[in-house]
């Protein structure tokens, strides 16, 4: 798909209404609600605890709430991520698998701490009790399928699955930890096998049930209702294509912003299982989508190969990649490699709109072959106050651009003459791309609220100031729940 100056309708033209939750209330929800079973379990009236005792028991409590919670963290719920993004939601569903794991692992070793240390031996003993007795098996399970689904999902890079296969693994492995931890609460647990606390993991279970019902069978049966069509794939660069999507008569789009991401699959693997992120390289103003890919995984290698008119699953769309959440004055859009795919879509849709602000356009890649739509970009300068930096870390043939990287002195060229406390950046690039530009920035004179950047690499490395700061606010949060865990001692 090209710019066109032809006005075309578009059936994506109003916007719905969003609720969208602060990251602060979302988090004093979570807290509220994975306390409500100590709440809950205040004043039972069973067989006393000591204060190691009562521990081991908030620990299961809140463990096992939070676990079940989990499943709606999970990026794919607007309602919870649509204030956070992709990026925040999925960093702390990580960041809240650690300490699920470490309070139901210090869970039926507090239960034993006191007879350890009165007598080693009988303390040995009666954990291996817990571990073995039939009574406790499917707490056990419940353990092992947690304890393996986190390591799994450290070690995803390095296991020799496919993606779809560890994806499946993961959901079942979680399910097992949730039923039967919810098993061994109302079958084991002195303080959730009668009364309000029962009542409240039934209904927890059944929550699951349903969150899974949505996530694998309603998306399902929309993904094969409402099907789009691949109208055309064009070679962009480098192992780097273009898909232009339609959607069939009969499917109705839900409205997007420009800049956010939704869930592909296609053909008859048109399933949840089988789905990936990619973000839509589009305007809303024009009809239906527009997909940048680099061939990459198992999936995308053969983006390619495609055929035109195979049908296509589209979920979404999802993440906080927009413009419209942002006052500013001039707008930055810094893409590295593949990460050119929002930019453009944010690019377009500003095109599409008419702005009047600036907007400066920084694009790197490794080598020149690993550009695309560079005369697109050039093009879009008689419509808009665009002013652009191509950098390639290497030479070639031809090549007019900058060679080296997108470092201090080039960002601060980029920023010339624009206010800086009213500039917003959106980044999107390689990991170490992001968190080098990012810091950057906020050394340039950017506001943190004005960087704007999601990931699709979880799986760690170097971190930016802002993703120091968030990580700060998700150990306030674990501290809120450590805090209701000790009140509830407390109280005993």
């Amino acid at each position: 798909m090209t710019l066109q100056d032809a006005e075309i309708p578009s059936r994506m033209d109003t916007p719905r209404a969003r609720l969208r939750p602060s990251g602060l209330s979302l988090a004093l929800v979570y807290i509220l609600f994975c306390s409500i079973a100590l709440v809950l379990a205040i004043g039972r009236n069973v067989a006393p605890f000591d204060s190691w005792e009562r521990a081991a028991a908030a620990l299961g409590l809140v463990g096992l709430a939070a676990m079940a919670v989990q499943f709606v963290t999970s990026g794919r719920f607007e309602a919870v991520s649509g204030k956070l993004g992709i990026d925040k939601i999925m960093a702390f569903h990580k960041q809240a698998a650690y300490w699920v794991l470490l309070a139901l692992v210090l869970h039926p070793f507090l239960y034993v701490l006191p007879t350890w240390l009165e007598n080693p031996d009988l303390g040995t003993e009666r954990l291996v009790a817990y571990l073995t007795l039939p009574h406790y098996r499917s707490g056990v399970v419940a353990l092992g399928a947690l304890l393996v689904l986190v390591v799994s999902s450290i070690l995803r890079d390095r296991l020799p699955w496919p993606y779809e296969a560890w994806r499946l693994s993961h959901i079942l492995l979680a399910l097992v930890a949730v039923i039967g931890g919810l098993h061994h609460a109302v079958t084991a647990g002195r303080l959730s096998m009668h009364g309000p606390l029962n009542i409240y993991w039934l209904a927890l279970g059944a929550g699951v049930v349903i969150i899974i019902l949505i996530l694998h069978g309603w998306r399902w049966w929309k993904l094969h209702r409402q099907p789009w069509r691949l109208e055309s794939v064009t070679p962009l660069a480098d192992r780097m294509w273009e898909l232009d999507i339609q959607p069939e008569p009969k499917t109705t789009p839900s409205h997007y912003h420009a800049g956010q991401f939704v869930w592909m699959t296609e053909g008859s693997r048109r399933a949840p299982i089988f789905d990936h992120p990619f973000s839509i390289a589009d305007s809303p103003k024009r009809p239906g989508l527009s997909l940048i890919i680099k061939e990459a995984g198992d999936f995308t290698r053969t983006i390619g190969s495609i055929a035109p008119g195979t049908p296509i699953g589209i979920d979404g769309p999802y993440g906080e990649f927009t413009l419209e959440a942002h006052d500013c004055d001039s707008i930055l859009l810094l893409a590295g490699g593949v990460g050119i795919a929002p930019i453009m879509g944010l690019l377009r849709d500003l095109a599409e709109s008419g702005d009047k602000r600036p907007v400066r356009l920084a694009y790197a890649a490794g080598t020149p072959d690993n550009f695309a739509c560079l005369d697109e970009i050039e093009a879009t300068k008689s419509r808009l106050d665009l002013r652009t930096m191509m950098v390639s870390e290497e030479d070639g043939p031809g090549w007019q651009g900058v060679i080296g990287r997108l470092d201090r002195e080039r960002l601060d060229e980029l920023l010339e003459g624009l206010e800086r406390k009213r500039t917003v950046a959106f980044i999107c690039g390689p990991g170490p791309m992001v968190t080098g530009v990012s810091d950057t920035l906020l050394d340039l004179g950017l506001p943190m609220n004005n960087i704007i950047y999601e990931r699709f690499d979880y799986g760690g490395g170097a971190a930016s100031r802002q993703d120091r700061r968030r990580t700060l606010g998700f150990i306030s949060i674990g501290a809120g729940l450590a805090a209701a865990t000790l009140a509830f001692v407390a109280v005993g």
